[in-house]
Parts: C-alpha cells; sequence; structure tokens
C-alpha cells in the first residue's frame, strides 16, 4: 500500500490535515518501544487508498526530544512513497531547513505553506511558482482550518503517488558531508551525505547503524578523518549552513510583512509571566474543574455509572445472569463485587469515560486554538525546580479534575525522568476533584484544619519532587517550543482528535481494568482483602486512628471518593475527633492512588515502577499521618 507521512514542526497544522485526508477512520498508537503516539489513517487519492501517518512535531533530522527521534525513525523505517511537509507560512524561512533535509535524505517531497489566511494578514508575500522551481518540488498554498488548498493538495498528492511526477529535486548538502558520504558503501533509507552527516554529529542511531552495515576500516579511517576535521569548527555547524541556504533559496521569494502587526494584545496577556496567570487560572478552572471535573467527573459520571449503568443495565444483566446461582463463583466473577462486569467494565465505561471524553475535548480545544504552548511557558521556570519543563503543567492541572487520566497525559513528557517524577507526583499529592471537593467540604468548618491540610499537601509535593530531581539520574529535558499565534479553532477538527483518541481508549486500557478486577475477585475469594484490612490496624494505631478506618482506606484505593465519602460518614457518627479528622484527611489524600489509576501507571510506567512508587508513596502516607499526630498531641491507639 502507498504511504504518505505528514511531516513538520509541532503547531503547524498537521492534525488538522490528517483528519481532514482520513475523518474518522484513523487510530492512535505507540511507536514501537516509545510512549510517543502516532495517529495512521486512510485516505482515497484518485481510486487508490493510501496509508497516512500524522507525525509528533520535528524540527530537524539532529534529534533533541522523543517525538523527533520518533518522526526520524519512522522516515527511515517506513520510507514512505510520499512527505508532505507542513510549513508555517509566517515564519518560513524557519520551516526551510527541515525541507532541505527531507531532500537530502532522497524523500519524495510536497510543501504546503499553511496558515496563508494569518500570513496574509501580516502582510507575508510568497513567490509560491518561484520558490518551487528553486526547490525542484510542488509548493502549494493553503490555510486548512478553513479547508482552503485541500483539494489542490489532493490533486498534487494523487499526481506524486501516481503519476509518477517527480521533479529535478535539490539535494543539497554540505561539501563536506557529501565528501564524506562517499566513504558508505551500503545502501541506507536516507541519502548517504546524510547518513554520514548525522554520523559525525555523532548520533547514536546512526552511528548503530552505519557501524552494522560497513566495513570497520571506513568507520576507523574514512570517516574518523572527517569527524576530526569537523572537531575544529563551531557548534552546530551544519544546522548554520542549513539556515544560510535556506536564505539564500528565499532571497527574492519571501517578503515578510510588518513585524509589529504580529502579536498583539492577546499574545501579551497569555505570555507576561505576571498577568499571563490570569487567563491560565481562568481556561483550567473553566476546563479541568468545570468540564473535566464537575461536567465530566460530576454529571457525567452520575447519569452513566450512577444511573444509566447502576440502576438500569447492570441490574437487568445480573438479573440474567442469576441463572448462574448454581455457579456462585463464576457469577460473582461476572457481576460480584469485584466482577469484570460490575467492577472492571463499569469503572472502563461509567466512570473513566465519561473523564476521558470530556478531558480529550479540552485539550484538543486547546492545542488547535494555540494556548497549549503558551501555558507550558508560564509555568516552566517553577517546574524546572522539580525536574519537570513547562509541558508537565498539563497533567499534574488535569490531576485535580481525574488522577487516571492525568498519568495517561504524562505522555506530552520529553524524557522518561520526567513522566516518572510526574507520576509519582500525581500518586502523592495531587487530589482528584471529587475527592478534593469532599475533603475541603469536611474540612471547612474549620479554617485552621483546612489550611493545615493544604500547607502538607502543598509541602509534600514540592519536597517529593524536588528529592526526585536530585536524587534520579539524568538531567532535566531541555525545554524549547514554537509558539504559535492564538487561533480560533475548528470544532469539526476538534471533535475528530476527540473520537479517535476515544476509539484509542477503549482498546488500550478496558482490558487492564478487566485484568485488574480479576486480580481483586481472586483476592476476595482467598482472604487477602480481609488481611489486609486487619493488617492496617497497628498502623493505623501509630497515627491515632480507630481501626475502623482500614475499610475507608481500601474503599480510598478502589475509588478516591468513595474513602472520602466514608471518612465523612464516620466523622458526622461522631468516631472522629477534629484532630483525627484532620489527620485521617492528609493521609487519605497522600494515600495510594485509586484502583483506576493504578491500572493506568501499571499500563505505562510498567509493573515494578508502579509498585515502587505506590510503597514510597504510601510510606510517606504513614509517615506524615505519624508526625502529624505527634505535632497534634494526639494519643496512639
Amino acid at each position: 500500500m502507498l504511504t504518505v507521512a505528514l511531516v513538520g514542526n509541532p503547531n503547524v497544522g498537521k492534525s488538522v490535515l490528517f483528519y481532514h485526508l482520513t475523518g474518522n477512520y484513523a487510530t492512535v498508537s505507540n511507536y514501537p518501544g516509545t510512549t510517543v503516539e502516532v495517529s495512521c489513517g486512510r485516505t482515497n487519492l484518485s481510486g487508490r487508498t493510501c496509508l497516512v501517518y500524522d507525525t509528533p512535531g520535528i524540527y530537524s533530522f539532529s534529534p533533541v526530544s522523543e517525538e523527533e527521534a520518533v518522526t526520524r525513525r519512522l522516515l527511515w523505517e517506513a520510507r514512505p512513497n510520499l512527505v508532505v511537509h507542513v510549513a508555517d507560512a509566517k515564519n518560513l524561512p524557519r520551516m526551510l531547513p527541515l525541507t532541505l533535509e527531507l531532500l537530502a535524505a532522497g524523500l519524495n517531497v510536497i510543501l504546503v505553506l499553511n496558515m496563508m489566511d494569518e500570513a496574509e494578514k501580516l502582510g507575508v508575500r510568497i513567490r509560491r511558482a518561484e520558490l518551487s522551481r528553486r526547490l525542484g518540488i510542488p509548493v502549494l498554498q493553503a490555510a486548512f482550518a478553513c479547508g482552503r488548498g485541500l483539494a489542490e493538495l489532493r490533486r498534487e498528492m494523487a499526481a506524486c503517488l501516481l503519476g509518477g511526477k517527480a521533479g529535478s529535486r535539490i539535494c543539497r548538502e554540505h561539501p563536506l558531508a557529501a565528501e564524506a558520504g562517499l566513504c558508505l558503501k551500503s545502501k541506507y533509507p536516507f541519502a548517504a551525505p546524510l547518513v554520514a552527516r548525522l554520523y559525525l554529529e555523532q548520533d547514536k542511531e546512526i552511528q548503530a547503524a552505519v557501524a552494522a552495515a560497513e566495513d570497520k576500516s571506513v568507520l576507523a579511517d574514512c570517516l574518523a578523518r572527517f569527524a576530526d576535521e569537523l572537531a575544529g569548527r563551531e557548534a552546530g555547524f551544519f544546522a548554520v549552513w542549513r539556515y544560510r541556504e535556506a536564505e539564500k533559496l528565499l532571497a527574492g521569494v519571501f517578503h515578510s510583512g510588518n513585524e509589529k502587526n504580529r502579536g498583539g494584545l492577546a499574545d501579551k496577556l497569555t505570555l507576561d509571566p505576571l498577568w499571563g496567570v490570569l487567563p491560565a487560572a481562568f481556561l483550567l478552572y473553566a476546563g479541568l474543574y468545570l468540564i473535566v471535573g464537575r461536567f465530566g467527573a460530576g454529571f457525567l459520571v452520575d447519569m452513566i455509572e450512577g444511573v444509566l449503568l447502576g440502576e438500569v443495565i447492570l441490574p437487568k444483566i445480573t438479573a440474567w445472569l442469576s441463572v448462574l446461582s448454581g455457579w456462585p463463583s463464576v457469577l460473582s466473577l461476572l457481576a460480584g463485587e469485584f466482577g469484570l462486569l460490575t467492577l472492571g467494565l463499569r469503572y472502563a465505561l461509567g466512570v473513566v469515560m465519561p473523564i476521558v471524553g470530556t478531558y480529550f475535548f479540552f485539550f484538543a480545544l486547546l492545542e488547535d486554538s494555540g494556548y497549549l504552548p503558551r501555558l507550558a511557558y508560564l509555568a516552566d521556570a517553577g517546574l524546572k525546580k522539580l525536574g519537570l519543563g513547562g509541558r508537565a503543567v498539563i497533567p499534574l492541572a488535569l490531576g485535580f479534575g481525574c488522577g487516571t487520566m492525568a498519568v495517561l497525559v504524562t505522555r506530552v513528557l520529553e524524557s522518561r525522568r520526567e513522566r516518572l517524577i510526574a507520576t509519582f507526583l500525581l500518586a502523592l499529592a495531587v487530589p482528584c476533584s471529587a475527592q478534593l471537593g469532599l475533603i475541603m467540604a469536611l474540612l471547612s468548618r474549620e479554617p485552621s484544619a483546612l489550611l493545615l491540610w493544604a500547607a502538607v499537601m502543598g509541602g509534600m509535593f514540592f519536597l517529593a519532587g524536588s528529592m526526585l530531581n536530585l536524587l534520579l539520574p539524568g538531567r532535566p529535558a531541555q525545554f524549547f517550543l514554537e509558539l504559535p499565534p492564538l487561533r480560533r479553532p475548528a470544532l469539526q477538527a476538534i471533535l475528530q482528535k476527540t473520537m479517535a483518541r476515544m476509539r484509542w481508549y477503549f482498546a488500550e486500557v478496558v482490558p487492564v481494568f478487566c485484568a485488574v478486577s480479576l486480580v481483586l475477585w481472586l483476592l476476595q475469594h482467598t482472604g487477602g482483602l480481609d488481611v489486609v484490612t486487619s493488617a492496617l490496624a497497628p498502623l493505623l494505631g501509630c497515627m491515632g486512628l480507630p481501626p475502623e478506618l482500614g475499610r475507608v482506606f481500601l474503599a480510598g484505593f478502589f475509588r478516591r471518593d468513595y474513602g472520602a465519602a466514608g471518612l465523612f460518614d464516620l466523622y458526622r457518627e461522631g468516631a472522629l475527633s477534629a484532630g483525627q479528622l484532620l489527620v485521617a484527611a492528609v493521609v487519605l489524600s497522600l494515600f495510594l492512588p485509586c484502583l483506576a489509576q493504578l491500572a493506568m501507571m501499571i499500563r505505562e510506567r510498567g509493573l515494578a515502577a508502579s509498585v515502587l512508587i505506590a510503597c514510597a508513596v504510601a510510606l510517606l502516607a504513614a509517615a506524615a499521618g505519624i508526625l502529624l499526630r505527634i505535632l497534634l498531641c494526639l494519643p496512639a491507639l
């Protein structure tokens, strides 16, 4: 099957084009061996079905992030029949060096100058035909957000793929790289000069590929000579050369317009370190608290899980399954307290699905509006102290809506180190909206208790993040990003993104929930749960808490708001003093992540890392409870 790869910098409109080409017939999955998502779909070009990849953003073939590495790896391994390079027309001088690298790789390329509507408003002028002649490839103008240029692009794609159309493409590489490429005797997915240049830049993947394919004498003699010559040159030597080549190609072709028209009040307001906090706080409140937290985790969960599943569907299924009463174990496995249907599918469909759907919608809105990079920019300075970059504000803020979804979204972070730190902080000190609301309602009667609870939670968050930053090997990932203009997102593209990601969610996550249900069912039938409850009693006594709270903590593990609700019931019955309530609220907030979040942690971080995180979180929660009891002068029980 013919393949097409959509390539370009972040935030240039690749995803909008992808959904225009593929519609709803797309899947989202991890690239093998990574946590980076690659979308794949099919499109019809002149009666032929073609496979289309929407690749992660890439700035150059010399990757500094996992996303860039995945895109280059996909081009190397899949060797697509056509590459559509989507570029921001306003910033063409910064985009064209990537075009030169794609051509230097020997790929069949179409250059699409997207966002022409925005460029024209700024007075940008581009002599498209002349640029096409200089590059030797088709160059098209488009504005995918409003559908402009799509029909012409489809025709050009069909001509390049099916009609054998090919131009006299330039394949420029620096003369030093071109000469070094003559040393390579084997065949590679990319042209030899580009492979040699990446080898000379000490790219580990390319060096391994060359070492496996070439004779050792080539590496020891020929390429080593060029490496010595390169050692005396300035850092980024090849990159500077490409930018100069791009300037030459754009001379007399690209007019940047009036620079004063760029930006505006909205840009200044959203990027200012002081005033930018206001729109950020409003969006996070409206999006994560109201849309995801209140509407998704509140209203939709109550309707789907509480009413539709809890009162209509599951009772009928349980009644139908009552014919299995002669096999009580089978009946409990399917419809018992920890049944595959009554717990696994109920959690996946009734609890997490509404939250996932509303979050995916809100996240797509942030993506397509251009605000997401601004939010990361504002948070970067503070998060660096915790070993995180600005992007981490997204999963951390989402954790106050739903911790399960937040763990999933740690995929936007660039390094495994960052994802591990963020996952730990989410498990330890970021309560979800349901738990947060109940605990704040409980403690609001005692303002001093509420303030102390918030101080403990905030202190644990920053202490844990700072310690992990010091202890974990490696350095924080470099933070750099493209700041696109703020724009009005297209509702159709947002809905298509949401539905595609929802389909991926069902394929990836539902089996995990069913597996966890099976494990809990086995523990229940072997007496494991009673053993856990009894084992918690001495520890609770050290924290000055009655043994009845063992069930509350277990309920909080199954679902955080269940635990908070049980705490509320005990306090209302007079089983807890004000001091015990504060200790219990702190420990419950710091305690193990809920079942759904733990399942997602296992899915994303692996079993060993998830168990280690859970044990560390439980120890910190217990230590905080014991220390707080001592500070409050509560007696041990």
